[in-house]
């Protein structure tokens, strides 16, 4: 009876454990994502766009061709407001709109060629920076713990 208690309380102490290490765990996450988004967020709010602008233009980067009634499903505003928000963008030079080749009543909307060239080359080079300073600081067998660490716990994650 004892040992049954024994055993209860040690798992007790190994949830808590857990629990703890898996709360410092996201701690240092969060504050990893926050450092590795600074100056991909330092370059975006040079362009002074607007919170909705801003979101709009996620949606549109990550669906060109998107037209005006699925953008405004995406951000969960009204088709007027979304509407306004794609006439200034577009007035910014930042997207496109088009007509549909096959409904001329639906407009369709695309990144210009400005941003779409931005996405492609500016904002991984402004992702990885970064993450490559720091590993430039650490030892050859550091980069490779942190990557066997940061591979098993994608793993384990993967798994839940």
């Amino acid at each position: 009876m004892q040992r049954a208690g024994e055993q209860l309380a040690g798992k007790n102490r190994e949830r808590q454990e857990i629990a703890a290490q898996a709360e410092e765990i996201g701690r240092h996450l969060a504050r990893i994502r926050r450092v590795l988004r600074k100056p991909l967020d330092a370059e975006v709010s040079k362009g002074g766009l607007t919170v909705p602008q801003k979101a709009a233009m996620l949606v549109v980067v990550r669906n060109p061709g998107i037209c005006i009634k699925a953008l405004s499903r995406e951000m969960s505003l009204a088709h007027s407001t979304v509407s306004g928000i794609a006439e200034r963008l577009e007035r910014r030079g930042l997207i496109e709109c088009r007509l549909d080749t096959e409904d001329r009543r639906i407009v369709r909307i695309h990144p210009s060629e400005e941003v779409a060239a931005f996405v492609r080359n500016r904002i991984p080079y402004l992702q990885q920076g970064p993450l490559e300073g720091a590993l430039r600081k650490a030892s050859a067998v550091e980069r490779a713990e942190i990557g066997r660490a940061l591979k098993r716990l994608d793993e384990l994650l993967e798994a839940v």
